[in-house]
């Protein structure tokens, strides 16, 4: 069976997953995705969280800072900027349009007769 609809669809929710991670608070990386690891259906790993990461920092949604670790080098914890608590509020509101969207498919609202 071709899976490749399932990857695609985890790859469009991934950002907000990790804004909805950040929401609870600064974290650093591998917490991050410790976290969404969690969440059995998504099936993340490092290699697809940090460019997300990257990219939110380089959109200024997300600010850094270095703090030592007493298990290690520093961690880089991140934390929502307001740029990054808009986008994550843009984004709950349309998931919640797409939400609706697709219930309404599901009873079939999307359904037209051709006559």
């Amino acid at each position: 069976m071709n899976e490749g609809w399932i990857t695609q669809l985890r790859k469009g929710v991934l950002e907000y997953c990790v804004l909805l991670v950040l929401k609870g608070g600064a974290s650093y990386g591998y917490e991050i995705v410790q976290a969404l690891k969690r969440m059995e259906d998504l099936e993340v790993g490092e290699s697809t969280v940090y460019p997300i990461l990257a990219r939110l920092s380089e959109e200024g949604c997300l600010s850094r800072r270095k703090e030592a670790s007493k298990s290690g080098p520093p961690r880089t914890y991140l934390s929502l900027t307001v740029a990054g608590q808009l986008r994550l509020e843009a984004m709950g509101s349309y998931w919640k349009r797409l939400e609706r969207v697709m219930r309404e498919l599901e009873a079939g609202a999307g359904a037209r007769s051709e006559e």
